[in-house]
């Protein structure tokens, strides 16, 4: 059983860091067909994004491993894979429960990665990423990645989800991830700027967190921001000087 599940983490951790590899990389490719010159200067930062981010594809792994072992051989979880086990219209409504529940541990949890001691010795290093790529989505201290590494596995043993919806929510998890940190907006400016803009984060939103750390906390929506006032509205993109650059 032992080598199962270890067995079991290590596919995961193949899987998480496959997907972060093709994400990233292909949300990178299209950086450079749209916005040539835009990650120039950035060879070393980018190199230790990618870094960072394959460590922290192996913590994710570890639990979502022994999770998805326990799910397929013990009957763990609430994952279920009959989509008529629960009525159709709860599809999407466990989609937006699981993104609500993660929304407001990533909003808590990175408020607090912010204090100033934690953020020394852990959140520096997603911050020091100046300006953000699409690399650095992942590109955390692995004892915050273990912060995020618990959320989802932990939701599978409260709320019932399909597992086509569970993968739905990952791959929404991974597109705003690495989206929001490109530096530029692949969404159509009716997005971002319209009505929808106004409670959904995208790159404009997380931007200026990035440039001024005590603001824009949230991962998927802008609620917990507004509740909190801490919602620093919309950054720009132009590139700062600096360091990261030569």
């Amino acid at each position: 059983m032992t080598l199962a599940i270890f067995l079991s983490a290590l596919a995961m951790t193949a899987i998480v860091g496959v997907r972060y590899l093709l994400a990233s990389g292909g949300f990178a490719l299209a950086t450079r067909l749209r916005h040539p010159g835009l990650y120039r200067g950035l060879d070393r930062q980018i190199r230790r994004e990618i870094g960072w981010s394959l460590a922290s594809a192996a913590i994710y792994g570890v639990p979502a491993g022994i999770v998805a072992w326990g799910w397929a051989h013990r009957g763990w979880t609430r994952i279920y894979a009959d989509a008529h086990a629960f009525p159709l219209w709860y599809l999407p409504v466990a989609v937006l429960l699981y993104l609500l529940a993660h929304d407001a541990w990533f909003y808590w949890t990175h408020r607090w990665m912010h204090r100033p001691a934690l953020f020394r010795r852990m959140h520096i290093v997603h911050h020091a990423s100046r300006p953000p790529t699409a690399w650095a989505a992942m590109s955390f201290h692995p004892f915050e990645a273990i912060t995020g590494a618990v959320v989802i596995p932990g939701l599978v043993f409260l709320i019932p989800i399909h597992v086509g919806a569970l993968g739905l929510v990952l791959a929404i998890m991974t597109v705003m991830g690495v989206t929001n940190h490109m530096g530029w907006e692949v969404w159509p400016r009716w997005v971002w700027r319209g009505p929808l803009g106004a409670w959904l984060i995208t790159a404009s939103h997380h931007q200026r967190h990035h440039e001024r750390y005590h603001c824009n906390f949230g991962l998927y929506f802008r609620h917990w921001d507004r509740l909190c006032g801490t919602d620093a509205g919309l950054g720009g993109f132009a590139p700062p000087e600096g360091p990261n650059r030569s």
